[in-house]
């Protein structure tokens, strides 16, 4: 990693990873395809909506403007005929096929939100492995009260079955 020299990470935070243990959760594993297989599953609509959310929802993504300050915005449905909202969000940092970063505490339209069940920052990180690419997917929260909230709420049940089914995907 390689930080401006007036870039502060805090006493807190891990300088090896950019991990902060009491506000960060993190799921890593290796997917067995090329970096452009798994970026073009988070960027193409067609393609996220087969693994974004657990099955047997249905997905549908209302916006996807790969841009920075561009609308992330989905919508879930357990019929495939009554939507609900899922994530609205905008893009903060787009780097192609390394690095996604968005945010659910500004919505899609520019406004401050309260997103429920917890706010929180997304960072997808795709690097070069030995057996395909190292994926990473970091989520920041701005308490730890919050990141215990959302560990509590199944953060790694759901994001570990969403990441299963973005392997499978890419790894076709």
């Amino acid at each position: 990693m390689t930080l401006s020299p007036d870039f502060d990470l805090g006493p807190d935070r891990n300088l090896d990873t950019g991990i902060d243990p009491d506000r960060d959760l993190l799921i890593e594993r290796v997917i067995r395809a090329p970096k452009e297989a798994i970026w073009s599953a988070w960027t193409e609509p067609a393609q996220l909506v087969q693994w974004w959310i657990p099955a047997p929802l249905v997905l549908r993504v209302d916006a996807l403007d790969l841009r920075p300050g561009g609308a992330f915005v989905t919508r879930m449905s357990e019929d495939g005929q009554t939507f609900t909202p899922h994530v609205d969000a905008v893009f903060l940092r787009i780097e192609e096929n390394e690095r996604l970063v968005f945010t659910n505490a500004v919505d899609s339209s520019w406004h401050p939100a309260l997103p429920a069940p917890v706010a929180m920052t997304t960072e997808i990180i795709l690097g070069d492995g030995e057996s395909g690419t190292d994926y990473r997917a970091v989520v920041r929260h701005a308490s730890p009260e919050q990141r215990a909230m959302h560990e509590e709420l199944g953060f790694f049940e759901g994001w570990g079955t969403v990441t299963e089914a973005l392997a499978r995907l890419a790894e076709r």
